[in-house]
């Protein structure tokens, strides 16, 4: 994300994640889970995706994770990139990652409903759509509960968001 765009999502996600399992800072997932054998050609694929425009992307509603609350993302472009990268690692994709993909940046997870229904409907009335500044593309080893930094490529180019 943009430095504006993660500074306010990583502000709202430790507001209302819980302390002690928020472990990572904002951010949307287009993978939850690759084997780590298709790790040079993950890497080899994000690098060649990020040559090009950096894709438009919308903040455009809150959902419920049942558990938790989480902003819906729209961008046709990250779509296509996401689309491209599952192509080219067919086979080796969970069963979760095969399923139909629903780009989000959860602010909160894993409390009572009654909570997460709370807050879904404290920020309801203040939520407006907007833009999302994609700037790059990353890859994370998970050992043993923590996450570690394999690559962080950023978009040769980007591209300004339409305003509304």
């Amino acid at each position: 994300m943009g430095p504006a765009d993660f500074a306010w999502l990583d502000a709202q996600r430790t507001a209302h994640f819980p302390a002690d399992r928020n472990v990572l800072p904002a951010h949307l997932t287009l993978f939850h889970h690759l084997p780590p054998s298709a790790c040079d050609e993950l890497l080899r694929l994000l690098k060649g995706e990020v040559r090009g425009m950096a894709p438009v992307a919308r903040i455009t509603g809150l959902i419920s994770l049942g558990r938790g609350v989480a902003y819906l993302v729209a961008s046709d472009g990250l779509e296509v990139i996401r689309d491209r990268i599952a192509a080219a690692l067919k086979g080796q994709l969970t069963p979760q990652d095969n399923a139909p993909w629903r780009p989000h940046v959860t602010i909160q997870n894993k409390v009572p409903l009654h909570d997460a229904r709370a807050l879904r409907e404290a920020l309801a009335p203040d939520f407006r759509r907007r833009p999302l500044t994609i700037a790059g593309l990353a890859a994370f080893y998970y050992r043993d509960g923590l996450w570690e930094p394999i690559a962080d490529y950023r978009f040769n180019r980007s591209v300004r968001s339409p305003r509304n």
